[in-house]
Parts: C-alpha cells; structure tokens; sequence
C-alpha cells in the first residue's frame, strides 16, 4: 500500500498542469496555517470584483498542511472527489432506471477525456462534479419518495446549492432558480415550516462569509454586483446572434462531455438516446420533468446573461456535466432492453472509446516536451536558483516571465521552497532571496511562450539591459538564468 500510495503521488506530481491563479489561493492558505489569517472570501469568479464564497480554501487547506505546502496533495483529493461523483452517478443511474443505466453512466464519466482532465485541475470548479451529482441525487428522491420520508432531502438539496455558490458560482447561480422552479413542481411534497426555516439558515450560513466581508468593506461586494446588474446590464434581451451562439455552445458542451466533437454520427446517436425516453413518456415523465427544469433553467439564464463581455466559458457550466452523462446514459439504458439496442449501445462505445481512450494515452504518456509545464518541471528551476545562490552564499532578486505575464505561481513556488529550506538550515532570509532592494546577482526565470513570442522576445530584450547572463539552465519549457545586473 505504501508503494502505491508513492507511486499515485509521483505520478500526479508529475501530472499538476499549473495556473497561475491556483498559486492566489496556496499564498491564502500559506496565511492561514502560518500567520493565523482566516479569510472571508475565496477565489475571484471570472466577473469583475465578484468573490467567491471560501469553503474551497478550507477544504483543501488540510491537504496543504499533511503536505507541507505541496499542491500534489490538494490535487489528488479533488480528483478524489471527482471519483466519488463517478460512483454516485452509477448508484443514481441504478436508482433511476437500472445497473446497466448506472455502468454506462459510470464508463462515460470514468473515460471521457474533459472529465477525464477536469478532475485533474487544482481549480475550485473541480468539486462540482460532485455537489452537481449529489444535487441531482437530492432532487430525485424529493421527486419519487413519500412526503413524510425526503423532508431530509429538502434541507440537503438547500445546503448543496448554498455549499455550491462557494466552488463555481457561474453554475451554482442558476441552482437558485432551478430549485425555486422544482419546488413549484414538487410544492405538494414541500416540507413543514420547521424544515423551511432549518433550510433557510443552512443557506445563510453559506452566505454569511461574503455578507460580514461586504459589510467590513463598506458593501464592495455589494455594490459590484449592482454594478454588473445594472451598469454593465448583464441580464439583456435575446437577439438572433445571441441565441446562435448560444446554441452552438450548449451543445458544444452536451457532446463535448460525451463525445469529442459534434458530427452527424453523435448527433444521430443523442437523438436515439432521448427518443427512448420520449418514446416511453409514461415511463419517464418524471425523469423528464426533472431533467427539463436542470436543463432548460440555466439555459435561458445562460441565454439572458450577456454580461462579462458576453464570454462564457466551458467550465461555467460545470455543474451540469454529470446530469447531461446521466441523461445519455438513460437513453442508451433503455435501448439495451429492445431488439438490437445492445449493437448500438456497443458500437456508441467503439466509437467512444476511440476518441476519448487515445488522447488519455497520450495525456498519460506525456513527455516533458509534450506535456504542459508541469509543477515538476517547476520545483526543478526553483531549486536550481536556490542551490546556485547557496554555493556563492549570495543574495539575490528574481525577476520572472510567465505566460499571460502573471508571476503568482513562482511567488508561491519561491515562498513554500524557501520557508521549506529556512526551516531545515537558512538564516530567516528565505535563503538568500530580497524583494525589497535590487542587488548584483540577478535570476531571470522564463516560461516558453508559443502563443505570443514577441511578448517573450520583448521580456528578454528589456532584461538585456539590465543584467548579463552567466549561467543558464534548462527544465523542459522553463528557463533558467543567473545575471549579474549591470
């Protein structure tokens, strides 16, 4: 066992893509363990002065400390979680219909290639495969069960979308009115007015972070979202481009999920899939309905919202991949009851096997010059500085180029390296490196850049000028230089 812990942990090492953001919330974090700082608000969402909730920063704060400070250890829990949403999908697929609904819903989850990576993000959106699948678990039992038995249900359903505004607010804000419109549906099964109140204050209780922040800071974020509602009107009518856009993204995201790519074979293959339901309509009413009101309500919110430049991106609607795997799956479930069902369902999974199972592959068998800048490769020119400093037992700056030119993950990298090496034999000065006052040994560290090279040629003319390179050291696509500034 320990052998395959070590091994896991070696190969996710090697397998932590970083961005620069994640390094914001390991220097958060690095506050909380070391300097007692507690915080009020988490990430940033992709919405100007938007905050998140901070339940994130809490959740993988203990796998910072077993790991002193390695963001290995966070990476593998959320993966984790991303597991255990893949075993709730095959008991809610079970539940729903039948064990072979439950595996195929599995088997696509467990080998889609972007699920597949997302679960592999040190990102906070990561755990909503699994609140997003636990909701829709929530949901279903109000929708089948007595109502004197799901009053438990209920309060859970609340806690998941208030928990779920702290991970990925651009999905969880529409659970908001999904589950306004889902209680409508259900109003006959809405619990007693003990649950009502016992739900409510689990829900405020999720906000009550952000709300003491906002007032700390004289309603900032308050008066940001009035900003974006009613400066930037983020909420606008529907205009013909809008809703092609729209369109082509929302099934962008349905057969991207599944599938990798849009194409007549995947288009022919999802209308089979839901015409088994549609076909059987008093079979499946309530599967439908449900399905509906967490499809369609972030549709049209989704439709509606043009703020933020009018972007969305892929993982906004992250919190809808699971239930769109199990909507599939229930289709191609019920094909395999009927006469020739099982060919389809066999040639879905030739075909999805061939699409997603090669670029896992390839992901897995990644070399430094094929893969992404990886965290190893990171920690190699970290080190590299501090162990060239240390053998002329000199002081030194740093002056770092990483693509889109934010240096955050080395100012963590250089933070947790060098806490690490004061700890065991430095002097209380993070082992050489000064912020506050230039010096001759100069350390210019760069990432490659193929998007935009003249960013990086402009960066390295500028550094020119201010220091001659000595010595110079390569880690995959990092480089590594100590100057002596002129």
């Amino acid at each position: 066992m320990k052998k395959f812990a070590s091994d896991v942990y070696g190969k996710i090492r090697k397998e932590v893509f970083t961005h620069p953001l994640i390094y914001i919330l390991l220097c958060a974090i690095l506050d909380l363990w070391h300097n007692h700082k507690p915080f009020l608000i988490g990430p940033i969402t992709g919405l100007k002065g938007i905050f998140l909730g901070p339940f994130y920063y809490y959740l993988i704060a203990p796998f910072y400390l077993i790991g002193r400070g390695n963001p290995a250890y966070p990476a593998v829990f959320l993966s984790f979680t991303t597991v255990m949403a893949i075993f709730m999908l095959y008991v809610l697929g079970t539940k729903m219909h039948s064990r072979i609904t439950g595996l195929i819903a599995a088997t696509i989850a467990a080998f889609s290639y972007n699920i597949f990576t997302l679960s592999r993000w040190l990102s906070n959106p990561t755990p909503m495969l699994l609140l997003s699948t636990l909701l829709f678990w929530f949901l279903w039992e109000i929708t089948i069960g007595e109502k004197k038995k799901i009053y438990l249900f209920w309060v859970l359903a609340v806690l998941t979308i208030g928990v779920s505004l702290h991970f990925e607010s651009a999905s969880a804000v529409f659970y908001i009115p999904l589950f306004f419109v889902f209680s409508i549906w259900q109003r006959k099964k809405l619990p007693p007015f003990k649950y009502i109140l016992i739900a409510g204050m689990f829900f405020l209780a999720t906000l009550a972070p952000q709300i003491l922040f906002n007032f700390r800071h004289d309603n900032l974020l308050f008066k940001n979202f009035l900003d974006l509602l009613l400066g930037e009107k983020a909420f606008r009518g529907i205009t013909k481009f809008i809703l092609e856009e729209r369109a082509k993204y929302f099934w962008g995201v349905y057969s991207g999920k599944i599938f990798l790519g849009t194409g007549v074979l995947i288009t022919t293959l999802a209308t089979i899939s839901a015409s088994m339901l549609f076909g059987y309509l008093p079979k499946f009413k309530k599967h439908l309905i449900l399905f509906a009101i967490f499809f369609i309500t972030p549709i049209v919110g989704y439709t509606l919202f043009q703020g933020n430049y009018g972007n969305i991106y892929d993982y906004y609607t992250i919190g809808y991949f699971m239930p769109l795997i199990l909507f599939f799956a229930l289709g191609m479930g019920e094909l395999t009851k009927h006469w020739g069902g099982f060919i389809i369902v066999a040639l879905y999974f030739y075909y999805f096997a061939n699409l997603n199972l090669v670029p896992i592959k390839n992901y897995l068998t990644a070399t430094v010059a094929t893969r992404p800048i990886a965290i190893e490769d990171q920690l190699q020119a970290v080190n590299w500085v501090y162990d060239d400093a240390q053998k002329y037992s000199q002081k030194f700056n740093v002056d770092v180029y990483v693509p889109p030119v934010i240096p955050h993950s080395y100012d963590y990298l250089f933070l947790w390296q060098g806490t690490l090496r004061q700890a065991q034999s430095c002097k209380p000065t993070l082992c050489g490196l000064v912020k506050t006052e230039n010096l001759p040994v100069l350390y210019t560290l760069f990432e490659a850049d193929p998007p935009n090279p003249q960013r990086l040629q402009a960066w390295l003319e500028r550094q020119k000028g201010i220091g001659e390179v000595l010595e110079e050291s390569k880690f995959g696509q990092i480089t590594v230089q100590r100057r002596k500034r002129l």
